[in-house]
């Protein structure tokens, strides 16, 4: 397991915890390159990148690229409900206030879906804190909203990558029970 990113405080956080760490810029060649290969080829990439369009597609498409040279076959991709199918269910504010964010990660989206890695790609809907529920749904080919506790979204995460099976769908994932009162 690795860490590429820039987050200072959670990198050195798992490195007291045993974890290899690779601390970087994913849109830096060398980082991304040394991240994969630490984590080895019968690892699962999780990738929860965030940030402007550009920047966004062209770290994924680096960590796509450098994953297939590097052997690994899986990766996880956490993009967000407006993105790509689901942009025609939005309101015409959640449009405004998406454009630009949403077009890097329907760009990653695409060059993930057209390489040869197994992937499954999720779509949280409003994401809010709070506990673990156990009742995160993923759902597929549904037009759903509502929201997930970050919490649940990362115990989603772990229940798909420990079966080491992806599928190579686009799920939307919410805990169908947390109400807008509850967040």
């Amino acid at each position: 397991m690795c860490c590429a990113g820039t987050r200072r405080g959670f990198c050195p956080k798992l490195s007291q915890q045993g974890v290899a760490t690779v601390i970087g810029d994913a849109t830096d060649e060398s980082s991304v390159k040394k991240a994969c290969e630490l984590a080895g080829k019968h690892t699962v990439i999780v990738s929860t990148l965030g940030g402007s369009a550009g920047a966004h597609y062209l770290a994924q498409r680096l960590i796509i690229d450098t994953a297939e040279h590097c052997g690994i076959k899986q990766m996880l991709l956490v993009t967000s409900l407006g993105c790509g199918d689901s942009w025609a269910t939005m309101s015409e504010r959640a449009k405004k206030s998406f454009r630009t964010f949403s077009t890097g990660k329907v760009s990653g989206r695409s060059r993930l879906q057209t390489s040869t890695l197994n992937y499954e790609i999720l779509r949280p809907g409003g994401l809010v804190n709070g506990a673990v529920t156990g009742t995160g749904k993923c759902f597929y080919q549904q037009e759903i909203h509502g929201y997930i506790h970050r919490t649940e979204l990362a115990s989603v995460i772990m229940q798909k990558i420990s079966t080491a099976t992806l599928d190579n769908c686009v799920y939307i994932v919410v805990d169908p029970g947390l109400l807008p009162a509850d967040k």
